[in-house]
């Protein structure tokens, strides 16, 4: 994110606000038609799974391993095109202290999803309630998203 922030800041330094919002705003609605599936994008991925004994590395390591490796696209398949939205708003619109609060965001969200799945154990029990509510939540994460990257660009903005 930090990377991110610092091209940002040079981007948003040399393009004007109407231009830059003016993208994000077209790639946002693209990302979102996408999650809500009225939209087919295909996502840059890293298409390697990280290994089931990373989750059976306790309740601490296991996860921030995890985290780290799927924060950092060093292996995974991406279901969502949201990370890529972060990203996004930070080089073209969320202001450095947003990308900072953005960072630590996406951070606490990779590893919340490991600690839900170990808390369930391993009888399968959560990918059956995540398929069977799949689709609301990924229209709620995905308007939680928008939202979180609205609330650090209205401020820039005015």
């Amino acid at each position: 994110m930090v990377v991110a922030a610092v091209l940002g800041g040079l981007v948003q330094a040399l393009v004007p606000l109407v231009v830059r919002l003016a993208v994000f705003g077209l790639l946002a609605a693209a990302v979102l038609l996408r999650e809500w599936g009225l939209l087919a994008l295909p996502v840059p991925e890293n298409k390697r799974l990280v290994p089931e004994q990373v989750q059976h590395r306790g309740r601490v390591l296991g996860p921030v391993q995890f985290g780290f490796e799927m924060g950092t696209g060093m292996r995974t398949y991406s279901p969502s095109a949201l990370p890529h939205l972060v990203l996004l708003g930070i080089v073209l619109v969320v202001p450095f202290t947003g990308a900072v609060a953005a960072g630590a965001g996406f951070a606490l969200a990779r590893w919340i999803m490991p600690m839900a799945s170990i808390g369930h154990g391993g009888d399968g029990d959560w990918e059956d309630r995540w398929r069977t509510h799949r689709r609301l939540l990924a229209v709620a994460t995905a308007l939680a998203t928008a939202t979180g990257l609205a609330a650090g660009v209205v401020p820039a903005a005015w």
